[in-house]
């Protein structure tokens, strides 16, 4: 009897897949332990560097000065509490660290409270030093900004300019009155004649303008019907530069825009008001504005040409245009993407990252005033970003990651990246047990070559067939890389897929058509999103790659995605149960019209029905029906993003449809999650949802 129960263990153990036979199993809330970096600035004098680590919900400054470049943390936050801390501004002298900790209002003023506490939260900014003093309350607001001698410092507060003075116990008053909401507060470098730039928006059009503290007067630089932006100051600060992009308020979101009405750059003088045009967008590719990540999207150089980023050739890249005017020259050329730009104190420096020579990754990138050629920085199979260089030795630092090693603040010495505080990793994260993706290309179910990135258990013998997860990235103006994300959600996304992996699944990452990375034909898509759904077919044919694939058991394939993810995660739901056997939809998109409005709030389906239409037959609800895979809902009600209605809506049509379904509900909580507890509790329930559906 004892040989018999034997034998059938053995036979037991023999069929059953062993998921982490091979591989050091670690957990979710491992994987997510990692103090992930944000807010990398350099300050204007000296060599000294200030971050913020959000360590699993704690979030604090970290700095680092040279030439030793210890990092070590200054203020003393203990609470996972959901207010995030940015806008980190150094006092001219390096001296002193303002920061905004809190996060934005939404439509109604409200300040996210992820912790329902009984206290209404704040957005405000506090004063520190760079040795760590405690911080000090200036005020509630944000966008702090000082001037060039340090002895003021202004701020946002209810769309109007504040100001107070760099001194203990100042008061802070409103510096002057403005219809509209100010923004882009902009110093005149000349800290004798102090004059500050700034914004105005106004709804459908908006001025840039100039504040004159000795006469105490405001002017706007020839006001129009369009939006006006992105102020830059000359180096002598006699002249101001600013976009103008022509105002098209019939053209709706989540819809392609390969051409538009153009935009332009123009040069003020500041002493008569005089502006004259010097650039403007020709017809065709480049005539709709693409943003880059930058705190300006023009840059005055040290050589007088302005530096700006333009898809004349269908790819976003960098040129650069007299300040008087003139034909306008590449800085980069190619089939790529620039993204992080970042101009030196001194003007001479510009650094930049991009997808140049390395599709999946970003690399870093310098270009020098006057000069022809860009020289590369880093390299490899690393992902770099958010680039900053010290004013005093111009030392360059930047945010990086790799496949197996997550975000981290570093510095570049002789082309080596040096992390700043190497003993920030928890000593249990598990890297070890990380595994490198793959790059792999797919057709889409209507042809198109798509991009992703495929996550292998480490233990898969030959022969095996695995459970799948396909993963849709939200946006849907994003890019999935070749290493941990630039981006906090996606960082997390990331750690779930190497989870996933560990766990025995086989992941792939998609990156779909509407995303960034690939050009503007394949991010401004035909038919996408609320005109058509043309990502679908990208699901689609992700689906049948992975259900071709020798190492997948094609009953058991799932997919998962957050926001415009959660979108395609439930077209797929809807529209492909056979080929999908469950899903998580977090925050998803589930009918057009209705997110549509919350971006726009004019918009008015009735008067537009034909739109309309085409964009509810572009939505999940259009197909609910067919829907019969099982499906996990997570949702926050307090999404400014997708309204919290688009998951209520779904759930009673699911119930209706007999279609099973689980949720996750965080009270108070906001589109990307201000709680790690919440970020661990959604993922936990991903992972522990998909295993019970797809696991035998």
């Amino acid at each position: 009897m004892k040989n018999i129960t034997l034998l059938i263990l053995l036979i037991f153990l023999l069929c059953t897949p062993a998921y982490n036979q091979d591989a050091t199993p670690f957990s979710v809330e491992q994987i997510l332990s990692a103090p992930f970096p944000t807010s990398l600035t350099a300050a204007p004098s000296g060599d000294r560097l200030a971050w913020v680590y959000n360590k699993e919900g704690v979030r604090n400054i970290w700095v680092a000065e040279g030439p030793e470049f210890r990092g070590q943390a200054i203020t003393k936050y203990e609470m996972d509490d959901g207010q995030g801390i940015g806008n980190l501004v150094f006092s001219p002298d390096g001296k002193q660290l303002v920061y905004v900790r809190g996060g934005g209002p939404n439509r109604r003023g409200e300040i996210p409270n992820p912790t329902n506490h009984p206290d209404a939260a704040k957005r405000e900014i506090f004063v520190t030093s760079f040795a760590g003093n405690a911080p000090q309350l200036i005020s509630e607001g944000s966008s702090p900004s000082f001037s060039p001698d340090g002895q003021w410092l202004v701020f946002l507060k209810k769309g109007q300019v504040w100001i107070v003075e760099n001194k203990e116990e100042a008061e802070a008053k409103q510096l002057f009155k403005i219809r509209g909401s100010a923004g882009s507060l902009r110093w005149s470098p000349d800290s004798k004649n102090h004059k500050l730039a700034f914004t105005s928006s106004r709804g459908d059009h908006s001025f840039v303008g100039i504040y004159d503290f000795n006469e105490h007067k405001i002017q706007y630089l020839a006001p129009s019907v369009d939006r006006d932006n992105s102020p830059v100051w000359s180096p002598d600060g006699n002249q101001l530069a600013f976009l103008r992009i022509r105002n098209e308020k019939q053209i709706l979101p989540f819809s392609a825009r390969r051409s538009g009405l153009g935009w332009s750059i123009h040069v003020a003088n500041v002493a008569t008001g005089e502006t004259q045009l010097i650039w403007q967008s020709p017809e065709g590719s480049g005539s709709v504005f693409r943003n880059i990540s930058a705190v300006n999207q023009i840059f005055w150089m040290a050589d007088d040409h302005i530096v700006f980023p333009w898809e004349g050739n269908g790819w976003t890249q960098l040129y650069r245009v007299s300040s008087t005017g003139g034909k306008e020259k590449r800085i980069t050329s190619g089939k790529f993407e620039v993204q992080y730009v970042y101009i030196a104190s001194n003007r001479q420096t510009l650094l930049f990252s991009s997808n140049q020579d390395d599709i999946n990754r970003q690399h870093l990138w310098s270009y020098q005033a006057g000069a022809g050629d860009i020289q590369s920085i880093t390299k490899g199979k690393g992902v770099e970003w958010a680039p900053v260089a010290t004013a005093g030795s111009g030392h360059i630092a930047c945010l990086a990651s790799t496949g197996t090693y997550p975000a981290y603040a570093a510095r570049i010495d002789k082309g080596s990246l040096l992390a700043l505080a190497p003993k920030a990793l928890p000593a249990d994260y598990p890297l070890k047990a990380l595994v490198e993706p793959e790059a792999v290309v797919f057709p889409a179910s209507d042809g198109m070559q798509i991009h992703g990135q495929l996550f292998k258990p480490p233990n898969l013998k030959e022969g095996e067939k695995r459970p799948a997860v396909l993963f849709f990235h939200g946006g849907s103006r994003r890019q999935m890389l070749m290493g941990f994300h630039h981006r906090g959600y996606y960082h997390n996304a990331y750690s779930l897929h190497q989870y996933m992996a560990n766990q025995g699944y086989i992941v792939l990452s998609v990156n779909y058509r509407s995303g960034i990375g690939y050009g503007m034909k394949f991010r401004e898509a035909l038919n996408y999103g609320a005109q058509g759904a043309s990502e679908f077919n990208d699901v689609l044919g992700a689906g049948l790659y992975m259900r071709n694939r020798a190492d997948v058991d094609p009953t058991r394939i799932g997919l998962w995605g957050g926001s415009y993810g959660g979108f395609l995660t439930a077209m797929g739901l809807a529209k492909a149960s056979d080929l999908f056997a469950a899903g998580v939809d977090i925050h998803g998109v589930h009918d057009w019209n209705v997110v549509i409005k919350n971006f726009v709030p004019n918009y008015n389906s009735e008067a537009r029905q034909e739109f309309a239409k085409l964009a509810y037959d572009s939505s999940p609800m259009a197909y609910v029906k067919d829907w019969k895979s099982p499906v996990l809902l997570i949702h926050g009600d307090d999404d400014r993003n997708v309204p919290f209605s688009e998951s209520v809506d779904l759930a009673e049509s699911l119930r209706r449809q007999g279609v099973y379904f689980e949720q996750l509900i965080f009270p108070d909580e906001v589109h990307g999650f201000l709680l790690h507890d919440n970020w661990k509790k959604a993922l936990e329930a991903t992972a522990t949802f998909l295993d019970r559906k797809l696991k035998p």
